[in-house]
């Protein structure tokens, strides 16, 4: 019988390369699995694994007609437009989320007659592109681009029953649209856009009020002009009655006096008669005639 006492030698147990989850036990068997090469490493000559990256299948990206009539936009998406620069000038500091999460507040309590503005442009918008579209699908523009995308499903087919790559499970969660290159390609034409028409719209609010300036002279000269054509107005008016005066007072002074081949004047004869009389007064100007008319002019009151 052995003694217990004694000191018994360790056993030496083989340990595993690697340790299993979940605090189990390796068996031989996963000890010699272990050693073995996983399938995402790769084990070189000096036994060290290396990792081996495997990729994702690359998103293709979709087909696009230059030439197709622009897509509308719904009447939130002009409320969005017509107000996102004015709440970034009022906020320049808030973020983009804060933005749209203030421009949704806004757009929830418009009232109904501010909303209809833009829906009634949207639905305006939409019908110009059912018509564009419908025109669009008739031309040879449309029937090209159809036959260069059939082209393209086909070999896309192709190409899939050819060779299945492998697919990156891990990032399905994140494969969201707004993040492809289409999308970003359209933010900084947007932003490029935008920039060029805060350019114009300064450039516009410039001539805007060079333009106020000089409407605001043209008003001044107008009302000056309106004053002094009323001033011209009244004394042509006055000098049209004085005038009428004069023949009537020439016609009552001179009618009593008979003048040689002239009839008596009147206020409507007036002119002529005077033109005859200045006629026979060279003549005549001894004449008894000459005398009386120089006398009743002379005796003309033409103050009253």
């Amino acid at each position: 019988m052995s003694n217990p006492d004694a000191t018994q030698a360790p056993i030496e147990v083989p340990v595993p390369a690697t340790v299993p989850p979940n605090g189990t036990i390796a068996t031989s068997n996963s000890v010699a699995e272990s050693e073995s090469p996983s399938p995402g490493l790769e084990k070189p000559d000096n036994g060290t694994p290396k990792k081996v990256v495997v990729k994702g299948k690359k998103r293709r990206k979709v087909m696009k007609d230059l030439t197709a009539p622009r897509q509308p936009l719904t009447g939130y998406v002009r409320f969005l437009n017509d107000r996102r620069e004015h709440i970034r000038a009022e906020n320049p500091n808030m973020p983009f989320a804060e933005v749209t999460k203030a421009l949704a507040a806004e757009w929830s309590v418009l009232p109904q007659e501010q909303k209809q503005q833009y829906l009634t442009a949207a639905e305006q918008d939409r019908e110009r592109y059912l018509q564009e579209l419908a025109a669009y699908k008739q031309s040879e523009a449309y029937r090209i681009f159809s036959e260069q995308q059939q082209t393209g499903k086909k070999l896309k087919e192709e190409g899939d029953d050819s060779f299945q790559g492998p697919e990156n499970n891990d990032m399905n969660g994140y494969d969201i649209p707004i993040f492809t290159e289409d999308f970003l390609d359209h933010n900084k034409s947007r932003e490029a856009e935008l920039r060029q028409l805060r350019k114009s719209n300064t450039d516009y609010e410039q001539q805007n009020a060079t333009i106020q300036t000089y409407i605001s002279g043209l008003h001044t000269a107008i009302e000056k002009y309106t004053i002094e054509t009323q001033q011209q107005r009244n004394n042509n008016n006055a000098l049209k009655q004085h005038l009428t005066n004069l023949r009537i007072t020439f016609a009552n002074v001179l009618s009593p006096i008979n003048v040689p081949n002239l009839e008596k004047p009147t206020q409507e004869t007036i002119d002529t008669y005077m033109t005859k009389l200045l006629a026979f007064v060279k003549e005549n100007p001894q004449s008894p005639v000459t005398a009386s008319v120089r006398k009743a002019v002379a005796d003309l009151d033409l103050q009253a």
